[in-house]
């Protein structure tokens, strides 16, 4: 998919289709009006008859328009015109993608960024554009052996400003919507994939093939030897009912100077989650393939990363294996050890996502990090207290939390504070162990959860990210939703625009 940006009257586009919005109660857009006004009232007369309300989403293919050189022009609702947000001109923009897409228009040219949008400007109108636009062509048949290819998919969107000054600040916006794009390809198509194929190993050797893609990116591998070497039980002991090989990958990116602190991402990567010993319930726990989001999102984000060429020094770290029950997997009452050499008493094998993240914020301490963030579906709980809109933040360190809501804020891929206060901690005590890895009773789920991390983040600033209500959808739509790249990749964009501007 080509991507530019251009300015110009709708008017004289030789395309194969100019797109352009229409309001509710059916009245056009500045850039419709335009196409109305040369065609002597084409659009105009189809509006009063009441072809198109302009009911968001709603679509009218038009060819052939008068004293218009595009092939076609494609009118899509906008909805109320005070009442646009975020999610509405996603709507808008998915639409339009869809039917092009679908209809033979190869090639566009997309006025859609004319729209106002609450509180947002052009940069973020052109990028949002390219990410949704990515997003709607994105198909999910990569296993299929019959796959519904187009005939005639859409190949080229030009994106259209207002004057011919707003052309270098729409060419970045697109530059960064390609690569968070990018980025969130990796995560859906990795998350999307079925545990058989998308083990620690490939994992492991999908991380490799991005080192080979991208110079600035180094990948090395920890083995199983090596993590009972450097003692990492709490790991090990999640991965001991299954037969697949554990695997810790480490990737870095070096995009800024070698003695700057580098900040350091946590993916969980699960690649199945039976539950172990305490196994789920049947009812979709294919699902649980999605296991891995956290380990998938990282690895996109390194791809946005150094697809944006960012100067900043990042390195992600995947802790990645199974959790399967067997005769030799970890029971509930056991004790392992980890890293840190706390104790941790495993009352729940299928709190395994935690076991496996402190180990790897113990391993983050080596690398004297500026900041920590792990991103995990961790639990059920943050999507009792969410739902699959936003997700939840805890922190050691508020600053680098409201960095991250911003991020979450400007990126469009929300995020919500959830307190990590002392009281909370008062839940995890055992009588056998340091901690154990499930706090009492099944209040505040999500919480226990990040104050049983946050016991392996004292040496540095540290905030984590549940992302189990974010991470995918199920239903008939179901799948890897990317999330939250968008989010990591804005929070690494403001570190480095911070850190330029700081030097001034």
């Amino acid at each position: 998919m080509e991507f530019s940006v251009k300015s110009g009257s709708p008017v004289k586009q030789r395309s194969a289709c100019v797109v352009v919005g229409v309001f509710e109660p059916r009245r056009l857009s500045p850039a419709a009006e335009s196409l109305d006004e040369a065609s002597g009232g084409h659009l105009s007369a189809l509006l009063r008859r009441g072809d198109i309300e302009g009911h968001i989403g709603q679509t009218l293919l038009l060819h052939h328009v008068p004293k218009v050189l595009a092939e076609r022009v494609l009118l899509v609702g906008c909805g109320k015109e005070r009442e646009v947000g975020d999610k509405e001109y996603q709507r808008i923009v998915s639409a339009a993608v869809t039917h092009l897409n679908d209809t033979g228009s190869m090639e566009c040219a997309d006025y859609l960024t004319e729209i106002s949008v609450k509180g947002r400007d052009l940069h973020w109108k052109v990028r949002n554009t390219v990410e949704v636009t990515r997003g709607a062509l994105h198909r999910t048949d990569q296993l299929k052996s019959q796959k519904d290819d187009l005939r005639r998919p859409l190949r080229k969107l030009t994106l259209m400003v207002p004057k011919r000054s707003d052309l270098p600040n729409g060419e970045a916006a697109v530059r960064e919507g390609e690569a968070i794009a990018e980025g969130v390809m990796l995560a859906k198509s990795l998350g999307d994939l079925p545990g058989n194929i998308c083990t620690p190993t490939y994992l492991a050797k999908q991380a490799r093939a991005m080192a080979k893609k991208y110079t600035p990116l180094k990948v090395s591998v920890l083995e199983k030897a090596q993590m009972e070497k450097l003692g990492m039980g709490a790991l090990l002991s999640v991965s001991a009912g299954s037969s697949e090989a554990p695997k810790f990958i480490i990737a870095e990116y070096k995009g800024g100077k070698t003695k700057e602190k580098p900040i350091v991402l946590v993916g969980k990567g699960i690649t199945f989650d039976t539950g172990g010993i305490s196994i789920k319930p049947s009812a979709t726990m294919d699902e649980m393939k999605y296991d891995m989001c956290g380990a998938a999102s990282v690895l996109g984000t390194l791809t946005a990363c150094a697809e944006l060429q960012l100067k900043c020094n990042v390195i992600g770290l995947v802790p990645s294996c199974d959790n399967m029950p067997s005769g030799e997997a970890t029971k509930p009452g056991d004790i392992v050890t980890s890293m840190s050499g706390q104790t941790i008493e495993v009352l729940n094998t299928d709190a395994e996502g935690r076991l496996i993240l402190c180990d790897a914020l113990t391993y983050s301490e080596r690398f004297d990090p500026d900041v920590v963030v792990d991103i995990a579906t961790l639990t059920g709980a943050c999507i009792v207290a969410l739902g699959h809109h936003a997700s939840a933040v805890m922190g050691n360190h508020p600053p680098l939390v409201h960095e991250l809501l911003n991020a979450g804020k400007t990126s469009g891929d929300r995020a919500w504070e959830l307190p990590l206060w002392n009281e909370y901690d008062e839940q995890l005590k055992s009588n056998f162990a340091d901690i154990p890895n499930i706090g009492s009773g099944r209040d505040a789920g999500s919480i226990t959860a990040g104050c049983f991390l946050a016991r392996f983040t004292k040496k540095y600033h540290w905030a984590h990210l549940d992302i189990a209500g974010t991470a995918w959808v199920s239903g008939a739509k179901k799948g890897a939703t990317g999330r939250p790249v968008p989010l990591l990749t804005q929070f690494l964009i403001d570190r480095c625009k911070t850190k330029s501007t700081s030097k001034k």
